[in-house]
């Protein structure tokens, strides 16, 4: 016996056609969201707040190089190549470019006199609560060295928080963190 078709013609989409319709539609709608798309009403995405974050914690080292260089001019030729390039990182995040510090003493609107101080709540917080450059190069070498280490390691938490292109950048700068910790540490 012969299974002929049916004498009914159907009427409209057939059932498979439906989901896979409905299946193209959600996967269209889930890729062509920006950056940023999400829930309604929910506020920045993950990946902005880690961006903001990481730009936020860059300005706030970039500040903290220029006050040591400014307490410690001997250092400044040592410390500049690296203060420059955490303020790279920092326009990398999409955060704003700060400036050099001059010789009166400023950078970015941060007074650096040699008794300057840096922001306590900065990347790397002393661990007793000073804020304040020490006196000596050493203990200042000491100050960055202990602020680029911890940035770098909560850097390096935050990548399984973030998606690709994000975590690789974030990936890179813990990276250059790392090294810099190294170049203050050693020599």
């Amino acid at each position: 016996m012969s299974l002929s078709p049916s004498p009914r013609l159907p009427r409209g989409p057939r059932r498979r056609s439906l989901l896979a319709s409905a299946a193209g539609a959600a996967l269209l709608a889930g890729c062509t969201g920006g950056p940023g798309s999400g829930e309604a009403g929910a506020g920045p995405s993950a990946v902005e707040r880690a961006r903001a974050r990481a730009a936020r914690d860059s300005e706030e080292l970039a500040a903290r190089y220029a006050a040591v260089i400014a307490a410690h001019p001997g250092l400044a030729e040592r410390l500049r190549p690296l203060r420059e390039e955490v303020v790279r990182h920092a326009e990398a995040f999409g955060g704003v470019r700060a400036a050099s510090p001059t010789a009166s003493g400023t950078a970015a609107g941060t007074a650096a006199s040699p008794s300057a101080s840096v922001r306590a709540a900065g990347p790397a917080n002393d661990s007793d609560g000073s804020d304040a450059v020490p006196t000596d190069e050493k203990g200042a070498l000491a100050l960055l060295a202990g602020a680029e280490r911890k940035l770098a390691g909560r850097r390096t938490e935050a990548l399984l928080d973030v998606p690709g292109e994000q975590a690789r950048l974030l990936a890179s700068v813990a990276a250059a963190g790392a090294a810099h910790v190294f170049l203050l540490t050693e020599g």
